[in-house]
Formats: structure tokens, C-alpha cells, sequence
């Protein structure tokens, strides 16, 4: 599938009526998209969701087809070279590293998704699962430390979605700003409906190096599930099962840290509804607290069809896919050729000043930018969400 944004004027029938409202309206956090100056195209296979880090002034990736490779990218995202990983143990194979992150000393986790095969005679069905690693020489040769996320419900083999028969995958991993606890958000692909869609699960990060046992999954309103083979709640429930022809889902979650608002955000695809995945659109959530699971907006399509395994890259020396500023580079797949800047409601135009003691116009907001539905709610009383307050002052 060709990646295809909406369209300004697309967007305006679509869309005028939710985000063309009266400025005194609830309005925080807008969205305004740019055309990447110039756009990129990566001359990498990208299969799963994209890890990226700096080392001595490089931007490094990920990109995988069942078997990981490192790429080295100049700043103008040219790439100087391309290294397939090595690994310690071949039992997790086939793999797609789709998280990574570094610590103070130099060492660097990455995280993993892995596709148990063979499991549905005369079919390619499969059933993914999340393991962990560590690499001491930047990125070049892991670790592996295991499985740390696996589904718990029995294998279908008459799943009608086209790829998996259960399973827990297309994931993103994040260290909170904190350092108390490491985030996993993953699609949960198997069993009844209700324990399907985009799901969350954590563990302390002291448990770096000894992941296994010591993550637990997000369930019934607490973190009481473990990692492997246990139950979960998804935070953005499936509409119609992975296991019918007209599954009805968001998948394959790519979070960041995002330093202009302080809260993190994620892009996810939307299939809809047919077997083989189509695509239906990609999807923003923001939320300022990852330990309240139910504290996400409400999803907002930010392209209209377009391809698989969207993320940010920030647009700055130094800022990664899981953490950027205000301007980020949109990547579908290996393809950007738009950026979205974060805007706040202050960044607005302002109403003109008053003639005859009559009441200044508000003048409408720039035909490009977008508000955020459900972002006012990040300000309310008590909440970790601190951007917009500061300022505002």
C-alpha cells in the first residue's frame, strides 16, 4: 500500500465540523502539518515498528524483516551503513526489534518481537511474543535475556486475520521520564474480544537485566497480571475480533516522550475490515501519565489509509523515535514527506484588537492545524500534565 496523507482540503470536508469550532471551545493541544523540506525516503526494509538511537553523533535504526539490521544514517538521513545484528542464542529467531534504549553507562536494551511458527498445520499462522536484550558494543551484538510478554489464550487456527492465530506483538517500549519503570504497549492479537486491541504492561526497571517474571500486564484497573501468559485489559479495545474476516482494530503502537508538551504520545495503525490487515487509517493518542492506562484521548486519524507501522522521529539532533520536541518528522514505513509541530491553544491567532469599543474578531484557526479532541482534559486539577500551565504564564 502507497502511503497517502489526507489532503488539506480532504481534511477540511472530513473534519471542519469537529476541529473548525469557536475558539471558546476547550482547545490545548493542536496539531499543524508541514511538508518535510526535503521529503525522506529511507533505503532500508522496514517490517515492525522502528528503534532508533545516537551514538558518537550518528542517528542508528533499526530496521527488520525477520532478522534485525543496524543502519547508520548521516544528518541528512543518508546511510552510511547497514550491519546485520548478531545474537547469543538463535531460539527466538525469527525477530524484529522494534524498541530499544540506552543507559548512562552505554549499554543498550533492545526489545523484541518474535513469531512462534508451525503452529496451524497447512497455514503460515503464527503466534508472536515480546522478549528482551542487551548489547555492550552500541548496538552491533545482544544478549538475548529471554521472553518477558507471551499470550496466555489457546492457538486458532481458523483466525480469520491473515497472519496470526493469537499472540502478543507490533509493540513499542518506553523508560518513563521518572526512571522508575519500563512501559510496554502491544497488541493483544488472541482469545475473547474483550481481552483484544492495544494493551499495556510494565516492569521496574532494575529488572533491566533479569526481565523475565518481572513484567505485568495491565488488568481490571491494576498492574496484576503477569507478563507471561497472563490476562489483560486493553486500553483501546478491538471492535470486531482478530479472529473474524472484518476484524475492526488499532495495532502496532509507536510511543515517544514528547518534551514540548511533557506527555507521551503514540501513533497506532486502524484495520478495518477485512482479512490480510487493511489499512485504514493512522491514529494519534496523547497522555501525560502512563501509569493511568485509561488517561489516553480520544484517537485521532492523522492520515487517511496510508501504510503500516507509522512513527515519529524527532526532528532535532540527538532526538530519537522515542523521544522528540515540537517538530517531529511523520514516517510511514521508510517514507516521510510531512511533519507534524505539536501546537499549544496559546500559539493560536489572537482576536484583533477592538474598534469603537466593539469586540475584537477571533479570527479562525490556520487551515493546517488540527485540535487534539479530549486534550483540555490533560489540564485538569491534579493532573502531571504541566505544559500548558507554564506557558500560559
Amino acid at each position: 500500500m502507497s502511503p497517502k496523507l489526507i489532503h488539506f482540503a480532504q481534511r477540511a470536508l472530513l473534519l471542519t465540523a469537529i476541529f473548525f469550532a469557536p475558539l471558546s471551545l476547550p482547545a490545548q493541544i493542536w496539531i499543524e502539518y508541514v511538508p518535510s523540506e526535503p521529503p525522506k525516503s529511507l533505503p532500508v526494509l522496514i517490517d515492525s515498528n522502528t528503534a532508533s538511537f545516537w551514538k558518537d553523533g550518528r542517528l542508528h535504526t533499526y530496521s527488520s524483516t525477520s532478522h534485525p539490521v543496524l543502519n547508520v544514517f548521516d544528518k541528512d538521513f543518508q546511510v552510511l551503513s547497514s550491519t546485520p545484528i548478531r545474537v547469543d542464542s538463535e531460539r527466538h529467531f525469527p525477530m524484529w526489534i522494534e524498541s530499544v534504549w540506552k543507559d548512562g553507562a552505554g549499554k543498550l536494551y533492545a526489545w523484541y518481537h518474535h513469531e512462534v511458527v508451525n503452529l496451524c498445520p497447512g497455514s503460515n499462522y503464527t503466534s508472536p511474543e515480546i522478549g528482551a536484550m542487551v548489547s555492550t558494543d552500541g548496538g552491533l551484538s545482544f544478549h538475548d535475556l529471554g521472553v518477558v510478554l507471551r499470550s496466555g489464550d489457546p492457538v486458532n487456527c481458523s483466525a480469520q486475520n491473515g497472519y496470526f492465530a493469537t499472540g502478543h506483538g507490533d509493540f513499542s517500549v518506553i523508560v518513563d521520564e521518572s526512571k522508575e519503570w519500563v512501559y510496554f504497549l502491544f497488541g493483544s492479537y488472541g482469545g475473547d474480544v474483550s481481552g483484544q486491541g492495544i494493551a499495556m504492561a510494565r516492569m521496574p526497571i532494575e529488572y533491566l537485566d533479569q526481565p523475565v517474571g518481572a513484567v505485568w500486564k495491565y488488568f481490571n484497573g491494576g498492574w496484576s497480571e503477569p507478563g507471561l501468559s497472563g490476562r489483560n485489559s486493553p486500553i483501546f479495545p478491538a471492535g470486531v475480533s482478530w479472529a473474524e474476516r472484518n476484524t475492526d482494530a488499532f495495532w502496532g503502537p509507536s510511543v515517544h516522550w514528547n518534551t514540548y508538551l511533557q506527555a507521551y504520545i503514540v501513533l497506532m495503525n486502524r484495520s478495518c475490515c477485512d482479512t490480510d490487515w487493511p489499512q485504514e487509517g493512522v491514529y494519534i493518542t496523547i497522555n501525560p501519565d502512563l501509569n493511568d492506562p485509561t488517561g489516553w484521548t480520544e484517537p485521532f486519524k492523522v492520515v487517511d489509509g496510508g501504510d503500516w507501522y507509522p512513527w515519529f522521529q524527532g526532528a532535532e539532533e540527538g532526538e530519537t523515535s522515542s523521544r522528540a520536541g515540537q517538530r517531529t518528522h511523520l514516517f510511514l514505513r521508510q517514507t516521510s514527506e510531512w511533519d507534524i509541530l505539536f501546537r499549544l491553544s496559546t500559539e493560536l491567532p489572537q482576536p484583533e484588537d477592538p474598534v469603537d469599543g466593539e469586540q475584537g474578531v477571533e479570527p479562525p484557526p490556520p487551515p493546517n492545524w488540527f485540535r487534539i479532541p479530549g486534550s483540555e482534559k490533560l489540564t485538569k486539577p491534579g493532573a502531571l500534565f504541566t505544559g500548558f500551565s507554564q506557558t500560559q504564564k
